[in-house]
Order: C-alpha cells, then structure tokens, then sequence
C-alpha cells in the first residue's frame, strides 16, 4: 500500500501540515489538427475535459501544457487564454499533454475541513451508540 499524501489536522479543524508524494499518473500527449476532436471546458480555474474521451484522454482530465508550454490555471504560461487559443485554426496542429492536475491550496484545505468533520461525525456517531447501548432497547415490548 502506498500513501500519496499526508494530513494533519488539529481539533479546531485548521491544516496544520500537508506532504502531497505528487508522481503524476496517467499522462497522455496528442497532437490535434483542427477542429479539437474534445469538448473542453473551465472547471475551478482550470482547462478540463468535458466530453470525448480517447487515446489515454479521460474526462476530467486537465490541460498540462500546449506546444511544451505549461499551463496555469486557464491560461499558458506566456499569458495566452486556453480556450481562444483553441478557437483559432492558424494554432493548430497543437500538441496538447493532458493528464491530472495537482490541487490547489485551497483545494487542500476543503479536503482537510472534510477530513476533520468525518472524524467529528465519527466522534458523535460513537457516543450516541454508547448512550443507546446504556439506556437498553427501545420500542414494542420494552
């Protein structure tokens, strides 16, 4: 078993420390002539595919980097908007890498906030049962 990525979180809820082991996985480079054969869309600031999985390219799969440049967020590194870019037949053909992007910080302390109210849940969940289990059974015949 592997682990990818480490958590700690105190009581209050906050991220105290993160370690993301990233090694991407599952990347795929094509080279696209006009028209993108794929639907592409914006999806937390990043380039994601919609629709028209194919050669390794899964829905929900990010743009990396275009012609060698890389991407960041909805736009290449040099400033140029990813879905214009696209639209316009002189660009191609366009070697596009795909594959999933790494989470944002942001994203990271959604997942740690998730993390902390399923251990809170947990928490509830067992001292309900002990109380339940101490009271004796409820309901018809009792």
């Amino acid at each position: 078993m592997a682990i990818f990525s480490v958590y700690v979180v105190n009581k209050a809820g906050g991220l105290i420390y993160q370690y993301d082991n990233y090694v991407p996985r599952a990347e795929a480079e094509k080279t696209f002539s006009y028209p993108l054969d794929l639907v592409l869309k914006i999806h937390d600031e990043k380039v994601v595919v919609s629709f028209g999985q194919r050669d390794g390219i899964r829905v929900g799969h990010a743009v990396l980097s275009i012609n060698g440049v890389d991407v960041i967020g909805k736009n290449t590194a040099d400033g140029k908007d990813i879905i214009e870019y696209l639209k316009d037949a002189s660009n191609y053909p366009v070697s596009i890498r795909f594959g999933r992007a790494r989470l944002s910080s942001n994203e990271k302390l959604m997942l740690a906030s998730m993390f902390h109210s399923c251990e809170l849940f947990d928490q509830n969940l067992k001292s309900a049962l002990e109380i339940a289990e101490k009271a004796g059974n409820f309901g018809a015949g009792s």
